[in-house]
């Protein structure tokens, strides 16, 4: 065979070899944009915005944060007992739940058994963890005007009484963020859509297993809460065609009326809900006509939420009385 067939044969499978390798990341590409994977959109995580500060949270460290911030709003504390409590959790264990630590500190705020904290067992739950911590604090006379620090250390009583102060920004933005104070949207997380779902059928609650383990976690967070939007036999008027609700797939947490104190509510129940989205396989929030959606959007964060120009209440087409969560209803 002559010299030049042969390299003419080679071009052309170096070409072939190329054109496959191109249609085989391309297509991958498309794989991972359809997953919610890869570079398209942004990687897995939260973010905090309030003022100058902005602070990257992962997805275990939201979620945390998050249930503190809970805890501090269904006890009714002040956004400032939130902001110690995180700048604690900051700096005893990057808000990780933490199996070990010093001696024998555990969890969040690496509490001590032997000091009398908790068992272990206890310790290392989040709920009786931080309600421990406030405890502490609400006992600490005059600790709403002490720098976060300080405030920190009389409950603590750290070997580096200084230390929580380096946290003290971030925390604040946070607890701003979390409990609703800065309201629209400050908080969001990067979240992928979910695969392989079976298809679930509503209980006799109405709810779908998927959507009343939601119901169930914003009770255990936040205590005693108005729900509606879902009843056994399910609901067959009321919202717009298509809408979730109609296969038991959300649920409206209500926050009537409409006023400061009960938006800030809305904001906190909302953002709590965007923190555990990946736990808990929330597909979309919306509120005070905001929407945030798992998967491909999320890495956009919160949206302005249009219901167009159906009849009704606009304050409550909006969803400015309640926040409405749903879950994916399988494939």
């Amino acid at each position: 065979m002559p010299t030049t067939d042969r390299g003419h044969r080679g071009r052309v499978a170096r070409v072939l070899l190329l054109g496959v390798a191109v249609l085989a990341t391309v297509a991958l590409a498309g794989i991972l944009v359809l997953r919610g994977w890869g570079p398209f959109p942004d990687p897995e995580g939260c973010t905090v915005q309030v003022g100058d500060v902005t602070a990257e949270l992962s997805t275990e460290q939201a979620e945390n944060a998050a249930t503190i911030a809970a805890v501090g709003v269904r006890r009714g504390l002040p956004a400032r007992a939130v902001s110690i409590a995180l700048a604690t959790a900051y700096q005893e264990s990057k808000i990780i739940n933490l199996d070990h630590g010093d001696r024998d500190s555990l969890g969040l705020f690496q509490q001590r058994p032997s000091m009398g904290w908790g068992t272990p067992e206890q310790l290392q739950d989040p709920y009786y963890a931080t309600n421990a911590f406030y405890d502490a604090l609400v006992k600490v006379g005059g600790y709403e005007d002490m720098r976060i620090t300080e405030a920190a250390q009389r409950v603590q009583r750290s070997g580096f009484p200084e230390a929580y102060e380096d946290h003290a920004a971030d925390a604040r933005a946070l607890a701003s963020a979390l409990t609703g104070y800065s309201a629209g949207g400050r908080f969001t997380c990067t979240v992928r859509s979910r695969d392989g779902l079976t298809v679930q059928q509503p209980g006799d609650n109405g709810l779908t297993p998927r959507a009343d383990r939601v119901r169930e976690d914003l009770r255990e967070a936040f205590g005693d809460l108005s729900l509606g939007g879902f009843a056994p036999g399910g609901v067959r008027d009321g919202h717009r065609e298509g809408s979730t609700h109609y296969d038991g797939r959300a649920i409206d947490v209500f926050v009537r009326p409409i006023n400061e104190g009960n938006n800030r509510r809305g904001w906190a129940i909302a953002q709590y809900l965007v923190a555990h989205a990946d736990r808990l396989g929330v597909q979309h929030v919306i509120f005070d006509a905001k929407i945030w959606s798992a998967g491909l959007r999320s890495s956009q964060g919160w949206r302005d939420y249009d219901p167009g120009d159906r009849p009704g209440d606009r304050a409550i087409l909006e969803h400015r009385d309640h926040v409405h969560v749903d879950v994916p209803a399988g494939d």
